[in-house]
């Protein structure tokens, strides 16, 4: 059946029917405050998107990718959808997939945790493992010509699918849930790194309304996207040692737009779980690595904020559940056995969120 046929086109319409009236029925994630204190003046504040359907901040990008790769023609009734992930937007993706009636792959490191695994077979997804984390993407590709499917490509497509001038995108909804606070045009947004495409709608947004916000990107110390931006040389690493899933890179992805970032920070693996920790205790419920990354950066933002007296606000990212990490960074064992020490971070940030800047 061709795809240009009018069955197909009747399949496409209903396929994204499906997915806008998934989303028409899901409320806006929770701008949640953070308890600052110490610090006069200035707030912070994390978007909450685990509470999406499938856990975590993939779940805007998977919608964006699917409706984009169906409106482009890409998917048929009878595609195959494969992705290379690290686990969460393979989750999501799977989701979106078994939606639409359609087998979907995820290609994914052999280190990913397993409670990640499990959350991409329970929407439905299959999982196929390579060893070497670099392959990731080669595999994708090979697999998909092999099945005759669809390679779905977030590295490439993340800062494409997304809408950034508005559509409800993660910019957009910030703004609109600022808007009675009392530094409704934030001075700084902190994400990660991890596609590139957060970070460049962020960046996109904030210049497109004219606002004076200021967009910083947190890298794991062993990723390549904090190098790249220093030195726009540097477009790889020999390897990316970090274990903080979702985030971090070896090669730069596609969707790293790096004249839309304002500055970045880089975190180490034991300052990211640390910060994990911490805010897991504050919030009363566990988040992933990832957000702990965001977290130490907002940290180090907002003491330097007070060191010059300055007020405002500043939003990061609560990126997913930190139940899917219960093996890895809530795991004392595990932490021991990649040799890591969370003291001097966790009594860091204690303080810091005491009211002493971090150092």
């Amino acid at each position: 059946m061709s795809r240009k046929s009018p069955v197909a086109r009747a399949w496409t319409a209903e396929a994204v029917r499906r997915i806008d009236a998934d989303f028409n029925r899901s409320a806006d994630t929770h701008l949640i405050p953070v308890e600052l204190s110490g610090y006069p003046g200035i707030e912070l504040y994390l978007k909450d998107e685990s509470s999406h359907p499938t856990g975590s901040l993939k779940h805007r990008l998977a919608r964006s990718l699917f409706l984009y790769a169906l409106c482009n023609g890409w998917i048929g009734a009878q595609t195959p959808i494969v992705e290379a992930s690290s686990g969460s937007t393979a989750v999501s993706e799977a989701y979106f997939a078994r939606m639409l009636g359609l087998r979907f792959i995820a290609v994914v490191p052999t280190i990913t945790a397993a409670e990640k695994i499990a959350a991409i077979e329970f929407q439905g997804g299959e999982c196929h493992f390579v060893d070497d984390p670099k392959a990731v993407h080669a595999e994708a590709e090979r697999l998909a010509q092999e099945v005759s499917g669809h390679y779905m490509d977030q590295f490439t497509y993340a800062e494409r699918a997304t809408d950034w001038r508005g559509n409800n995108n993660i910019a957009e909804s910030m703004f609109r849930q600022l808007a009675q606070e009392p530094h409704p045009i934030p001075r700084w947004i902190v994400c990660g790194a991890g596609t590139g495409g957060t970070s460049a709608t962020l960046g996109r947004y904030v210049r497109y309304y004219r606002y004076a916000t200021q967009i910083c990107v947190s890298d794991p110390e062993g990723s390549v996207f904090h190098r790249h931006y220093a030195d726009r040389g540097v477009t790889a690493v020999e390897r990316c040692d970090s274990c903080i899933e979702g985030i971090g890179r070896q090669h730069v992805e596609p969707s790293f737009i790096p004249e839309v970032v304002d500055r970045m920070i880089a975190v180490s693996d034991a300052c990211s779980i640390a910060a994990t920790r911490v805010i897991s205790e504050r919030l009363g419920r566990r988040c992933g690595g990832s957000t702990g990354t965001n977290i130490w950066a907002c940290a180090r933002l907002i003491s330097q904020m007070a060191a010059r007296g300055e007020a405002g606000s500043v939003v990061s990212i609560l990126c997913d559940q930190g139940e899917r990490y219960a093996s890895t960074y809530f795991n004392d064992a595990w932490i021991a056995q990649k040799k890591l020490d969370l003291a001097p971070g966790v009594a860091a940030l204690r303080e810091f969120f005491a009211g002493e800047r971090l150092p």
